[in-house]
């Protein structure tokens, strides 16, 4: 798809901005490169080590609201947030930062419905989230002041600025239902002690990144079942059973009390990559620490033989080549599936993953072949 020649008048976008963890600006920057030139953008990426964000610039302005409805944050894997941005401000004043703001907010002919305040996720720029939270009510109100900001008039973008640095702004903007689900793509989940590990708020995480509300109505119901490989020491079977789900836990290691405690888990001592279940269930989910081809072929087995609907799953990375293992269990995946019709995908580097992602994935039509 290409998008059409911006016009002279009207808001218009200098290119992308995405955030993503520090460390994976490299696999960030091609998957960005791959997006743009799907949409027929022409220009270049700056990607820099440690700065866990990059910018894709176009020479010449793309048509901001085309491109907003075409970029949903999550189209990349490793984008934590990804937004069309309009203007960059650099030597941003200490005493002053609102002024320069708020005149490049202005000078783009939009209002905004929403204010955003975002920093890169690195330690250095991590220094000014205390600033952003005291800034964000004075900047709206000069926002306010210029008519260039609404609140929470529908239809309209929000306003993204993301501090680089301390003198350095992106003025970003996102549609409605674009953007992350959370500022810079960082959920504020709230670890429970009797979750066993931290591993829970991986699958918490997940179910709200990779599902839609109907997807999690429909297969996250109390007395549906679920298979969790590898599950010692519970936190993803814990978050299964925490929502009413009856969890068989398969694993030769013990499973926290507290897990068993929900009445809910049958722990099943065996290897996870041999153990069947007697009649198929709603959910396998799975982060065993494994060779990711060899995951994403078990975990297209199941949903090939009908073992269940639905498969949530990591795949650890390789540090080096970790594009070329996404595209190996991709590949392995479409050829397992093949034979059983269309299959839904989805792969994201969550905030709570480290050298891996979480995968959703099902059958289009399940039972219709």
């Amino acid at each position: 798809m290409s998008l059409s020649p911006s016009p002279r008048s009207g808001f218009a976008a200098n290119g992308l901005l995405a955030l993503c963890r520090s460390g994976f600006e490299k696999e960030t920057a091609a998957e960005l490169d791959e997006f743009a030139a799907g949409l027929g953008l022409m220009g270049f990426v700056r990607a820099q080590p440690g700065k866990a964000f990059v910018v894709f610039e176009t020479p010449e302005p793309a048509p901001f609201a085309e491109l907003a409805e075409l970029c949903d944050w999550r189209s990349l894997i490793f984008a934590r947030q990804l937004l069309p941005w309009f203007a960059r401000i650099t030597d941003l004043p200490e005493r002053d930062r609102a002024t320069p703001i708020v005149a490049a907010a202005r000078a783009s002919g939009q209002r905004f419905a929403d204010l955003l305040l975002e920093t890169p996720d690195t330690d250095e720029a991590k220094q000014q989230s205390g600033f952003c939270k005291r800034f964000t009510a004075p900047l709206q109100r000069e926002l306010d002041k210029a008519n260039t900001f609404r609140e929470r008039a529908k239809g309209l973008p929000a306003l993204h600025v993301l501090f680089s640095d301390a003198h350095t702004a992106w003025l970003c903007a996102a549609l409605p239902g674009r953007a992350a689900l959370w500022p810079m793509g960082i959920p504020r989940l709230r670890m429970l002690r009797e979750a066993a590990s931290r591993s829970t708020l991986k699958l918490a995480e997940a179910f709200f990144t990779l599902l839609t509300e109907e997807e999690r109505t429909a297969s996250l119901r109390p007395g549906l079942r679920a298979v969790d490989l590898g599950a010692a020491p519970g936190g993803w079977t814990w978050q299964l059973a925490h929502r009413g789900l009856r969890v068989t836990a398969i694993d030769n290691g013990p499973m926290a009390p507290s897990v068993m405690a929900t009445e809910l888990v049958e722990h099943v001592r065996a290897d996870g990559f041999t153990w069947r279940p007697p009649r198929p269930v709603e959910w396998l989910v799975c982060d065993m620490v494994e060779q990711p081809t060899r995951v994403a072929a078990l975990m297209a087995d199941w949903i090939g033989a009908g073992r269940c609907r639905r498969a949530m799953f990591n795949l650890k990375l390789p540090m080096k080549k970790r594009l070329e293992a996404v595209e190996q269990c991709r590949t392995i995946i479409a050829k397992r599936l093949g034979p059983h019709g269309p299959f839904e995908l989805r792969m994201k580097h969550l905030y709570h993953d480290r050298e891996e992602i979480t995968c959703y994935l099902a059958l289009k039509n399940p039972g219709g072949t």
